[in-house]
């Protein structure tokens, strides 16, 4: 690290937890977010303060005046702007020093395939299931680490799911593709802002702790958020032998 970045990054350095090696082993990582809106933007804003050196946005939206209420890397300005291209912009006014990479486009199996290689970790920002079960399935065939959140009205929820970890669940264990579940969409049923704030920078704090190999990652945890209570609650998840989509992967080695 040059002496900018030891005075950028001072605050991470003076824990012992991370200290030089730790940052460095952010500055060296690639994050991979899928969605570049209400999760999105937290997750993405702390991951570049905190130094992740790449970051990939994916997302084939466009920033509209709804979106204003919880989508802080977004500003009026850029309204009718790719949302990838403004989070791009919002990032590297943060810190410069790092690559962002703006993908406008809704990610097809390969794609997500190819993203989830090159990653360190991938942060799952997006806001329906076909898209959760994609990165997902992407995810456990590359041995990337996947780290989940969701948010509707004033209920949160996150896990981590950890494929070099052989006991660990996917997300298809947790939330089967044939369960039935219906998409619910924040443009009818609502959203609390400042949740999608809450459940995205824990996201971030999870990816960090994934690539320095710190504390207790939420593996094989499901939190739950109630933000009329604020309450938070945790559920052990385990993996289903029979899923389809895990039951059968190989075990990456441990990056």
């Amino acid at each position: 690290m040059n002496d900018t970045q030891l005075l950028r990054y001072s605050r991470h350095i003076l824990l012992d937890e991370i200290g030089i090696e730790g940052q460095q082993r952010l500055l060296y990582a690639h994050a991979v977010i899928i969605g570049a809106g209400g999760l999105g933007s937290p997750a993405a804003l702390y991951l570049a303060s905190s130094g992740i050196g790449r970051i990939t946005l994916v997302d084939d939206d466009t920033v509209d005046l709804t979106n204003l209420q919880r989508q802080v890397m977004h500003t009026t300005e850029r309204i009718g702007q790719p949302k990838a291209e403004s989070g791009r912009a919002a990032l590297l006014a943060i810190n410069p020093e790092i690559e962002v990479t703006a993908l406008r486009e809704r990610a097809g199996p390969a794609r997500l395939l190819e993203l989830a290689r090159s990653a360190t970790v991938v942060l799952d920002c997006s806001d329906n299931f076909a898209t959760r079960h994609a990165v997902n399935r992407a995810c456990m065939e590359a041995g990337t680490p996947l780290v989940s959140g969701a948010v509707i009205r004033f209920d949160g929820q996150l896990s981590v799911f950890d494929p070099r970890q052989p006991e660990a669940p996917c997300y298809a264990c947790v939330f089967p593709e044939d369960s039935g579940a219906e998409d619910v969409a924040c443009s009818t049923m609502g959203v609390f802002a400042p949740l999608v704030g809450v459940v995205g920078t824990v996201q971030a704090a999870e990816a960090m702790k994934l690539v320095i190999g710190i504390g207790k990652p939420l593996v094989g945890r499901l939190l739950l958020l109630d933000g009329r209570a604020m309450e938070w609650t945790a559920i052990g998840v385990a993996r289903n032998p029979a899923c389809p989509v895990c039951a059968a992967r190989p075990h990456a080695p441990a990056r």
